[in-house]
């Protein structure tokens, strides 16, 4: 069953989580740090009990790398910056507060290249 959420819906309520704490302010799993896209509401498999679904029908599949789509996490391998800086490298070499403004960045960058995709395409139909 592919994820049938529209994707501009999907990266505002995103950013909506970020923005409201969502990553730092009381963690689902207090025992380590959150995850970027996993630990969040958009995440197909956010609070799932049972089986997992895989991450190859989520959204933020767009995203990845093709290089990276077949990893365990794929999503962790999504450029935020335009060098390439990725939700793992701010793992490995980042703080916190860094990945979170770059995710907020990439976030908002790719929320309004869909609104003025979405405002063209109704200028043209």
């Amino acid at each position: 069953m592919q994820d049938r959420r529209n994707l501009l819906t999907l990266l505002k309520a995103e950013l909506a989580f970020v923005e409201g704490g969502g990553y730092s302010n009381g963690p689902r799993f207090p025992w380590r740090p959150s995850f970027i896209f996993e630990d969040s509401p958009t995440c197909l498999n956010y609070q799932t009990k049972g089986e997992l679904r895989p991450c190859s029908e989520c959204r933020l599949m767009k995203f990845v790398p093709e290089e990276s789509k077949k990893l365990a996490f794929p999503c962790r391998h999504i450029p935020l910056k335009p060098t390439g800086e990725s939700v793992a490298h701010y793992y490995e070499c980042g703080t916190e507060t860094e990945m979170e403004e770059a995710l907020k960045s990439w976030l908002i960058a790719r929320i309004t290249e869909l609104e003025n995709l979405e405002k063209s395409l109704a200028h043209n139909a």
